[in-house]
C-alpha cells in the first residue's frame, strides 16, 4: 500500500502551466529522486506534496499514521536556539513523554485502588512510546548526525542567530533526520554539504533511515548511489524512470532518440502534404488537395509531437586562447593562518609547495572553511602568503569565475551581455548578433531566454551566462570557484562539455587552457580534474595526481588498513591480558590444586581440547563486541524484544566464558 500518492495535478502560475495532471504514487521505503530543468516545477511539485501549496486540481493522500517531514530551501529555525537545541527541537514529542512520565511516578506516590491500575497503565503507554520515540539515547545520536554534517563540538553552543545561511541549510537537515519522519522530502538537501557531509548523508540515507525518501538533487553522485527511481519533471509531466541517475540517462538517450525520430518523420510527412497542396490547390485536383489540407490542419491540431529538448550534441566555437608559459603556478613553502574571535590561531595550508603546469585541470577540495578560496587567492597572487612564494608563468591570462555576480550588469539581455564580454576581452574576435546567440545556445538559453535582461534571471541562468562569457573569452588559466552551486544538472553536464580538452581523434575543439576548480560536485571534479590539492582543514595539503575516483579509493583502502591496525593492536592487548590473568590465577588456583590432589577437570569441559577453549573464548568475546557495539544504538532499544533479547543472549554468553577462563588458566599454571 502507498505511503504517499498524488493523483491527478495540476498547478499554473498565471497562464503558465507547471504541472499538467500527474500522479505519483511512493511505497513505504522507496528512494526516489527528481530530477530537471531549473524552473520546470520540481519544488512547486515537493510542496503540493507537503500540504504547503494547494494545487489547482488533484489531491495528495499521506497514509494514515504516517509522519511527513520535508527539507526547505529556505529553513524556518527559533532563531534563540542554540545550535544543538536546534537539533534537539527534533525530540519534543520525546522530551514531553518524559515529562507525562514524571507526572504519571509522582501522582503513582499517593494513589491507591482503581486510579493506582490506570496510572501503571498509562506507565506501561508511556514506556512504550518513550522507546518507539527513541527512548534514553537520543544525546548519541544528536551528536553523530551533527558532526556527520560538518559541525564541531565547540560550535553546538552558537545561537542560530549568528549562524550563516549555510549553517541554519544543515541545522534544519539535521532536525529532519533526526524526526525520522515516514516519508521525507528534501530539497537539494546538499547544497551546503562538502564533500566529507555529502559522503556521511549517503551512508545514512542508504543505511540507516528506513522511511520513504523523494529528494531534488543536482548532485549526481548523490542520485546514483541512493536512489532506485528517477522522476523527471518536464513540460508539466511526470516521466518515471527505473533505477538511478545513470540509468536514466541512458534510458532517457534511447526515448528521446526515438522521440526524435518520430517527430522528423512527422515534420516530413506533413511537408510532403503541404508541397501536394499547394501544387493541386488551385488545378483539376482542388477538391482532393483541400480534402488533405483539412486532415493535415486535424492532425496539427490533435497529432501534432512535440520535439524532444536537449538532444542536440553540443558544438561550440572557442576562440583559441594565447600560449601560456610552460609552468603556470609555481608555488614553494607557502603558508596561510588567520587569528579567530577568541585569539587563537587558524592554520589554512603550512610549507605547501606545487607546480602547476601548461594544460592541466586541477580540482581543490576539503572541508567547509578548510581555506580553498584563499589558497585560490594566493596562487594568482590577488593575497600574500605568511610565508613563502608564488611564481605566476609568463604569458597566463587568468580568467576567474567567483561564486558572486555583483559585476554583471543587469540591464543587457543574454546575447548582447555576451557580445559584450567577447568585444572587451578578445577584440579581434568580436561575435556577431548570431554567432552570441549560438554561443547562449549552446548553454541552453532558448531563442526567448535569449531576449531576456540578466537583471530578471534566476541564480542558475545567471551563473550560465557568466560561465559562457569566461569560457568564450580566450583565457589560458580559467580558475572556477563551486560553478555549479546554481546550475541543474543539465547545465553542470552542459560546463564538463565545454571544459573538455580538444581531441584530434573525434575533431572536438575544446578548452586547450589550465583550470583550477573549487567544488563539492565530485562527478564535475571526475570528469574535467586529473590532479587534485586536497586541504584537511588542519593546515595540511596533499597533493594527489589522479580523478577524485582514485583519491576516494585510496582513502577508503588507508580507512580499512586503519581498521586493521587498531584490530590487531586490541587483540595483542586482550592476548596480552589473558596471559596476565593466566599468570595470576596460576599464583591463586596452586595451593588449591595441591589440596586437592591437581586432579584434572571432570565432564565436558575436562574433554575440551586448550585449542578449543580458546577458540570457543575468541568466538564468544566477538560476539560480545557486536552485541555491545549494536546495545549502543538507539534504533535496537526503540525495539524491545530485540534489546531484551541481545541482553539476554549476553548474560548467557558471559556465563559461558566465565568457566572456559577457568579451565584454559588452569591448564596454562601447569
Amino acid at each position: 500500500m502507498p505511503v504517499l500518492a498524488a493523483t491527478n495535478i495540476a498547478h499554473h502560475f498565471g497562464h503558465r502551466t507547471i504541472l499538467d495532471g500527474v500522479s505519483l504514487s511512493v511505497e513505504p521505503g522507496e528512494r526516489l529522486g527528481i530530477v530537471g530543468r531549473n524552473g520546470a516545477g520540481k519544488t512547486t511539485f515537493l510542496k503540493v506534496l507537503t500540504g504547503e501549496l494547494k494545487p489547482d486540481e488533484g489531491q495528495v493522500v499521506l497514509n494514515r499514521g504516517s509522519r511527513l517531514g520535508y527539507l526547505t530551501q529556505d529553513p524556518r529555525l527559533d532563531p534563540t536556539d542554540t545550535l544543538r537545541g536546534a537539533a534537539e527541537a527534533a525530540f519534543e514529542k520525546l522530551h514531553a513523554l518524559h515529562k507525562r512520565l514524571d507526572e504519571v511516578f509522582h501522582a503513582m506516590a499517593t494513589a491507591e485502588g482503581p486510579a493506582l491500575d490506570k496510572l501503571l497503565r498509562d506507565q506501561a503507554r508511556l514506556e512504550s512510546e518513550i522507546e518507539a520515540a527513541g527512548g534514553y539515547a537520543v544525546d548519541h545520536k544528536i551528536d553523530e548526525v551533527l558532526h556527520g554534517l560538518g559541525f564541531r563540538d565547540e560550535q553546538f553552543s552558537i545561537p542560530v542567530a549568528g549562524l550563516s545561511g549555510g549553517q541554519k541549510g544543515r541545522i534544519a537537515l539535521a532536525k529532519l533526520l533526526l524526526e525520522a519522519p515516514d516519508v521525507m522530502l528534501l530539497d537539494e538537501p546538499t547544497n551546503h554539504l562538502d564533500i566529507d557531509g555529502r559522503l556521511w548523508l549517503e551512508h545514512y540515507l542508504k543505511e540507516e533511515f528506513r522511511g520513504a525518501v523523494i529528494m531534488i538533487s543536482h548532485d549526481r553522485y548523490l542520485l546514483d548511489n541512493v536512489v532506485t527511481r528517477i522522476i523527471e519533471v518536464e513540460r508539466g509531466r511526470l516521466i518515471d524512470y527505473p533505477g538511478n541517475y545513470a540509468a536514466f540517462t541512458a534510458i532517457r538517450a534511447d526515448r528521446r532518440l526515438t522521440q526524435m525520430r518520430a517527430y522528423e518523420n512527422q515534420q516530413s510527412e506533413w511537408k510532403k502534404q503541404e508541397a501536394f497542396i499547394r501544387r493541386y490547390k488551385a488545378g483539376q485536383r482542388a477538391r482532393q488537395a483541400k480534402g488533405r489540407e483539412t486532415r493535415l490542419e486535424r492532425s496539427k491540431r490533435d497529432d501534432k509531437l512535440e520535439r524532444p529538448i536537449e538532444l542536440a550534441v553540443f558544438s561550440l566555437d572557442l576562440p583559441k586562447p594565447q600560449r601560456s608559459g610552460d609552468v603556470v603556478v609555481a608555488a614553494r613553502g607557502i603558508s596561510k593562518a588567520y587569528t579567530n574571535h577568541d585569539g587563537s590561531e587558524k592554520v589554512l595550508f603550512r610549507d605547501f609547495d606545487v607546480v602547476v603546469n601548461r594544460g592541466e585541470r586541477w580540482g581543490i577540495i576539503g572541508p567547509n572553511g578548510a581555506g580553498k578560496s584563499t589558497l585560490i587567492r594566493v596562487l594568482l597572487g590577488e593575497e600574500a602568503p605568511d610565508t613563502g612564494t608564488v611564481r605566476i608563468g609568463s604569458n597566463v591570462v587568468t580568467g576567474y569565475y567567483k561564486q558572486m555576480h555583483d559585476h554583471v550588469p543587469g540591464d543587457n539581455t543574454v546575447w548582447r551581455y555576451l557580445q559584450n564580454v567577447i568585444l572587451k576581452e578578445v577584440p579581434g574576435k568580436a561575435l556577431s548578433e548570431q554567432q552570441a546567440r549560438n554561443l547562449a545556445g549552446a548553454f541552453l538559453f532558448t531563442g526567448e531566454e535569449q531576449e531576456r535582461q540578466l537583471g530578471s534571471l534566476s541564480g542558475g541562468e545567471r551563473s550560465r551566462a557568466v560561465l559562457a562569457g569566461l569560457l568564450a573569452s580566450a583565457k589560458n588559466l580559467i580558475v572556477l570557484d563551486e560553478p555549479t552551486n546554481h546550475l541543474d544538472i543539465q547545465s553542470a553536464e552542459r560546463l564538463e562539455d565545454a571544459l573538455e580538452p580538444s581531441d584530434d581523434e573525434t575533431g572536438f575543439e575544446g578548452y586547450e587552457g589550465t583550470l583550477l576548480l573549487i567544488s563539492h560536485d565530485r562527478a564535475l571534479i571526475d570528469a574535467t580534474c586529473e590532479h587534485l590539492l586536497v586541504l584537511d582543514g588542519k593546515g595540511g595539503v596533499e597533493v594527489f595526481h589522479g580523478s577524485y575516483t582514485d583519491w576516494h579509493e585510496k582513502q577508503e583502502q588507508r580507512a580499512r588498513e586503519e581498521v586493521a591496525r587498531q584490530q590487531e593492536e586490541r587483540e595483542k592487548r586482550e592476548k596480552a591480558e589473558r596471559a596476565k590473568a593466566a599468570a595470576e590465577a596460576k599464583k591463586e588456583q596452586k595451593p588449591k590444586a595441591e589440596k586437592s590432589g591437581g586432579g584434572p577437570s571432570m565432564g565436558a569441559l575436562g574433554r575440551m581440547k586448550t585449542e578449543q577453549i580458546e577458540a570457543r573464548i575468541e568466538k564468544i568475546e566477538t560476539r560480545l563486541r557486536e552485541i555491545d557495539e549494536a546495545l549502543i544504538d538507539p534504533e535496537v532499544w526503540r525495539d524491545a524484544k530485540k534489546s531484551r533479547d541481545l541482553g539476554d543472549e549476553r548474560a548467557r554468553l558471559q556465563a559461558e566464558k566465565e568457566p572456559l577462563e577457568f579451565e584454559w588458566s588452569r591448564r596454562a599454571s601447569e
